[in-house]
């Protein structure tokens, strides 16, 4: 056993690794404000996201590790907080200064649920922390004011649009400026416009993620989108079948093009269970997002089932994640939310240049 002092801690937690950057806890600057007084220990483990799917891990790691390797030790208090990365991209700066990262969720075709799925996505890294805004850039087929439970006009200060807000998520779309009765008959340039103003007309403040759920499909619009937005990367939703599939590998052929990193597919409508017995039934086949995710070597987010709750929670404004919390297509949804933010992590670390390893210390009594 090592004695008690910072240094041996701080060699001691080297252990920890982070499953998904594959690094230790404390070259990846993880640990701060490390402090010893008597025998108790203190220190802060400043994560890449509050939504980090092992969060909790880390923290057990760290207190095992330094038990396991140092004597004496007292009282170990672990404080969890996050700083997450921002998307260093000049054009991002300039149009939407405060937001760190923009996000795609796309389908190469309609019916996948994918307003569905941005929608509890984002309320989800909501829950664990992060600060959120949605986008409904679907402006011929507006659903967002519905699944958030939305009848209102966003109010205007020094100029600029302020977003709605619901469940933690500030929120724009088209459903909100525009008689819900009323079709959008506009052309390309026009649907593309709208959506230009959404980030440049509107006080979006400081946020974490900013989610745009794109129009489905990979047209003259889509691509005039993302071309358009910054996007730090995006999110392909499709299901099973072979015909949808086809259309996510579209998707991502789309975002190839113009130099958007897909940060992993979401299979929507995997399965169905029944109420009654448990039995599952894979009414569209089954692990075709999985397979076509290998194929294409993107991340596999997860898969999301067939259940009457998650449509009721989009018909009534209450998505799933908060409607049911602890149901498990709630706990599968987030941790898909989780995932996302882990690749995002990923995606920064291995972008960014080598960065020489500055632990702060406390003072050692």
């Amino acid at each position: 056993m090592l004695p008690l002092t910072q240094e041996n801690i701080l060699h001691a937690l080297k252990v920890v690794q982070d499953p998904d950057l594959h690094r230790d806890i404390v070259t990846l600057n993880f640990v701060k404000n490390l402090k010893i007084t008597g025998n108790d220990v203190s220190f802060t483990l400043e994560l890449t996201t509050p939504a980090c799917p092992v969060r909790d891990q880390f923290k057990a790691d760290s207190e095992r590790a330094i038990r396991s390797t140092i004597a004496n030790v007292g009282k170990i208090d672990i404080q969890m907080t996050s700083n997450v990365a921002s998307h260093d991209n000049q054009q991002k700066e300039l149009i939407l200064p405060g937001v760190k990262n923009t996000i795609a969720v796309a389908s190469g075709k309609g019916g996948v649920g994918k307003s569905t799925v941005a929608v509890n996505l984002a309320v989800s890294l909501a829950m664990d922390g992060a600060s959120v805004g949605l986008v409904d850039a679907d402006v011929y087929g507006p659903s967002i004011p519905l699944m958030f439970g939305m009848n209102e006009r966003p109010k205007v200060s020094e100029n600029k649009l302020i977003p709605l807000e619901r469940y933690g998520v500030k929120i724009m779309s088209i459903g909100f400026l525009v008689d819900p009765m009323q079709a959008v008959i506009w052309r390309g340039p026009m649907a593309s416009g709208a959506v230009k103003q959404f980030m440049s007309d509107v006080n979006w403040g400081a946020l974490d993620y900013l989610i745009f759920d794109l129009p489905p499909g990979t047209g003259d619009i889509q691509l005039t989108l993302v071309q358009t937005i910054p996007l730090t990367g995006a999110v392909i939703v499709t299901t099973p079948q072979d015909v949808a599939l086809a259309d996510a590998r579209k998707g991502l052929v789309m975002f190839n093009k113009v130099n958007v990193p897909v940060l992993g597919i979401v299979e929507n409508m995997s399965y169905y269970i029944c109420s009654h017995c448990g039995h599952r039934e894979n009414i569209f086949d089954s692990g075709g997002g999985s397979r076509t995710a290998t194929e294409l070597e993107v991340p596999f987010l997860g898969e999301i089932p067939i259940d009457t709750r998650i449509r009721v929670g989009g018909d009534q404004g209450t998505p799933i994640v908060v409607m049911d919390q602890q149901s498990q297509q709630a706990q599968t949804i987030r941790l898909i939310a989780r995932n996302l933010a882990a690749q995002l992590s990923i995606l920064h670390v291995s972008s960014s240049p080598s960065q020489k390893v500055e632990i702060l210390l406390g003072p050692s009594n």
